[in-house]
């Protein structure tokens, strides 16, 4: 019964090590704490089961019956009876969880917030998977099919999450299974009685054996395989590699613009070198507006102290029509109805589709996309972008000046103007709106005041390298050097407007390029970008672009957002033209257009996160990981070294005495007596003789224990050294120096044992071939069979005192209890 309780409280750990991959798709850590508080629940009901030597039947309902107790505390409906007894209202409760899971399922896409639905179904589902484990492992000792529950759980983050899982949690919850297999096998061993030692010792622990031995190897070959191999092979995953050469980032803000050429993540820090080394199609979008307005893909609109970050969609499904665009009749505001054709190329791979704003409706979607039309975008938790191809109509609206100017604060109390107002305390950039927005009444006027900032006339400067700043705070770094990229000034701007009391955030997308064939537009990674989207009462979001024109590819213009580097003549009324060539070239006299065609915007499409103008960590940190592994590696053979020289170091001890006659002194010389410490004579015999026995187990040579030491070197000397006389006479030496080291009075002294050692090691070396001469060397066997038999008897150490606490424990078992006043 022991054993049973000690494997099923391994079942229950190990159903938590598996949830472990779980942690890639939940925002927090609230489903952990409750997936314990119900495995603990199960464990403890099948323990109080099996106390009392129930069936299986009846342990598999306790077990069920914890596990209900363990959910009407985590998630009551407010008619239970003493906190954790269910009625019948509970269990309505759970079938309404169970119902809003599934519509949470489609809604959220990872990483799914802490929501009541998806954690009930979550802990259920933990909690049903440790009910089976304990079964297996302990109601029908099948313990390798424990595995299939446990890997169901880990097929739920595979099923759902966009990119690849994490690598970690799987090894978590890949060791929680091995130590499941371990301790069943330490159990069925124990079944056969109790065991003893060649010396007659009681063994009541885990020993090492040479099969045993052999079963962990293969494991964790294994398992470093299973994590491995997928970040080597190319295609299978990135997921960890991203981690690895992420870092915070020195733009404005977290949700950066992909990690390679043909990819785009909008979860990556702010992309800082902007250096492109290749130029990837990634959309092609045929529309019947002429001109049309930048096509978008994500929003960020959650404002912290280190910049913007992308709050999780939640919508409708995106097949059929979708709700008509609110009709603004107001004078100035202009609604033309568009068709386009969008199509996705291979290259790029996102959770997210491009389509232009206010869509009407989507055609050729399947049923696995959304769209938020708060944040209006257009998303999926299930599928991806490649290659998809897809129709859609949408409304295109352009505002004069007047019409926005018309429009009226909004309400202080208005849930939108709450939360999209918020920004982090900095006083210095709340100064500078309040000196820029100083006299104007409306918002459109506090806009465009802070929209012209922006202008080479002010210093502004696009620039592909930004300069470190120190003052601590990102955005007063950019607003003191005032050279960045689009990101920097999208998110300058939405920050600056939030602080005026406005409705600000930033959206992704593309420019409209320079690439075009009839109503057909080629956009490439050059072609990402960034800008702002700014509320206005009962108008809507309304875009604008702070960017500087001349560093981007295919920028828009707008009558109510004008390019404020141009001269006022040319400002565009409805848009500029589609590639920079076509700009003034006045307006940066001192920049050369070759150098923006080749790297215009392209901190939208890189995959690092270091500044330009700062140097990569991630080669030193190469470097310092391949220099710590060789460190590691480098180990044994110094213990080796370390070992053999310090065994190396024998020589006979002399004293000088006074003679006993002073008549025996040789005329002219010193009267003497040499005498040897017979204690360290025996010591470095045997030190040789050790030195001796590591040179045999390192060079694979067979090393009998049983035998005496003249035997061994007789054997030596016969089959191991060969046709080598000196060889044999020195292994002979040895052999001979230990045996009266052992077994004589007088233990052998004066003789070179460390040349005999040097002299057999070298006739050893010779007989082996290059393999073994190089494991001898760099990874000697005999220093790490010595640290495996010091790594065993602390294990068995350890799970002895473990035993040992464990019975006195159990003294108070309330069955032996029970049985001592019986038995009186």
């Amino acid at each position: 019964m022991i054993a049973h309780r000690n494997l099923g409280l391994v079942a229950a750990a190990a159903t938590l090590l598996a949830a472990a991959p779980l942690s890639a798709i939940f925002e927090r850590w609230t489903w952990l704490v409750q997936a314990v508080i119900a495995v603990a629940a199960v464990a403890a009901c099948a323990a109080l089961a099996r106390l009392g030597r129930t069936p299986l039947w009846a342990q598999v309902l306790a077990m069920l019956g914890g596990l209900t107790l363990a959910l009407t505390w985590l998630f009551p409906s407010g008619a239970e009876l003493l906190a954790i007894l269910p009625t019948p209202s509970t269990f309505g409760h759970f079938a309404e969880l169970l119902t809003g899971s599934v519509e949470d399922m489609r809604s959220y896409g990872v990483k799914v917030p802490d929501t009541d639905p998806l954690l009930f179904v979550t802990v259920l589902g933990i909690g049903a998977v440790a009910v089976l484990v304990d079964v297996l492992c302990v109601g029908l000792r099948r313990p390798a099919l424990a595995g299939l529950p446990m890997l169901a759980i880990y097929s739920v983050p595979v099923a759902v999450y966009v990119d690849s899982v994490p690598p970690v949690p799987f090894a978590i919850g890949a060791a929680g299974f091995l130590w499941l297999l371990v301790t069943d096998n330490v159990d069925r061993v124990r079944r056969f009685g109790r065991r003893f030692t060649g010396d007659g010792r009681d063994v009541d622990v885990w020993e090492a054996s040479p099969l045993a031995a052999a079963g962990r190897r293969l494991a964790v070959v294994g398992l470093a395989l299973a994590v491995l191999v997928p970040l080597a092979v190319p295609g299978m995953t990135v997921g960890l590699m991203n981690t690895l050469n992420s870092g915070v980032g020195s733009g404005l803000g977290g949700p950066g613009l992909g990690n390679s050429p043909g990819r785009v993540d909008l979860f990556a820090a702010l992309s800082g070198e902007l250096n492109q080394s290749r130029v990837t199609d990634l959309v092609k979008v045929t529309t019947t507006e002429k001109e049309p307005f930048y096509l978008r893909f994500g929003v960020a609109d959650d404002l912290r102290a280190n910049g913007f970050r992308v709050r999780g969609p939640n919508g409708q499904r995106a097949t059929g029509d979708l709700p008509e665009p609110a009709e603004r009749p107001r004078p100035g505001v202009e609604r033309t109805r568009h068709q386009a054709t969008v199509e996705v190329s291979r290259e790029l791979n996102m959770p997210l589709l491009p389509f232009y704003a206010e869509p009407a409706n989507f055609d050729d979607l399947g049923s696995n996309w959304f769209y938020d039309p708060n944040l209006q975008v257009l998303f999926s938790n299930r599928d991806d972008s490649r290659g998809k191809k897809f129709s859609f109509e949408y409304v295109r609206s352009t505002y004069t000046p007047q019409a926005l100017r018309s429009a009226q604060p909004l309400p202080a109390d208005l849930p939108l103007r709450r939360q999209q107002t918020v920004t982090p305390d900095v006083p210095e950039v709340r100064a500078l709106v309040a000196e820029l927005t100083r006299g104007e009444r409306t918002e459109y006027d506090k806009v465009r005041a802070i929209y012209d900032y922006f202008s080479e006339d002010n210093g502004f400067t696009y620039q592909l390298s930004t300069e470190e700043g120190t003052s601590g705070q990102q955005i007063l770094d950019f607003l003191e050097n005032k050279a960045g990229y689009c990101q920097q000034y999208a998110a300058a701007l939405a920050w600056m407007v939030r602080d005026a009391g406005i409705p600000a955030r930033v959206a992704f997308g593309f420019t409209n390029g320079s690439r075009r064939s009839g109503e057909t537009l080629t956009l490439t990674n050059r072609n990402l970008h960034a800008w702002t989207e700014v509320y206005f009462d009962q108008i809507g979001w309304v875009p604008f672009d702070a960017t500087p024109s001349y560093g981007v590819p295919g920028s828009t213009r707008s009558a109510w957002a004008p390019d404020t580097d141009a001269p006022e003549e040319t400002t565009p009324q409805d848009g500029t033209s589609d590639t920079p060539d076509e700009t003034d070239p006045t307006a940066a006299p001192d920049r050369d257009p070759n150098q923006f065609e080749e790297g215009l915007d392209a901190g939208a499409g890189t995959g690092s996160d270091t500044p330009a103008g700062r140097t990569s960590p991630w080669p030193w940190l190469t470097v310092a990981g391949l220099l710590a592994l060789l460190a590691l590696l480098a180990v044994p053979a110094l213990r080796r070294l370390a070992l053999r020289r310090r065994r190396g170091r024998l020589a006979p001890v002399a004293r000088t005495v006074d003679p006993p006659d002073a008549d025996s002194a040789t005329a002219g010389q010193p009267s003497v007596v040499v005498s040897t410490d017979p204690d360290r004579a025996r010591a470095d015999a045997h030190a040789a003789w050790d030195e001796l026995i590591d040179t045999l187990v390192d060079y694979r040579v067979r090393v009998d224990p049983t035998e005496t030491p003249r035997a061994t070197a007789d054997r030596l000397s016969r089959d191991s050294v060969g046709t080598d006389a000196a060889a044999g006479t020195a292994v002979r030496l040895l052999g001979r120096a230990e045996e009266r080291a052992r077994y004589a009075r007088d233990p052998l002294t004066g003789e070179p044992l460390p040349a005999a050692l040097r002299t057999v090691r070298g006739a050893l070396a010779g007989q082996a071939d290059r393999r073994t001469r190089l494991m001898a060397t760099v990874l000697p066997p005999s220093v790490l069979g010595r640290w495996r038999t010091t790594i065993a008897d602390t294990s068995a150490r350890l799970v002895a005192a473990g035993g040992q606490l464990r019975y006195r424990l159990l003294r108070f078992n309330p069955r032996r209890l029970i049985a001592n006043r019986a038995s009186r």
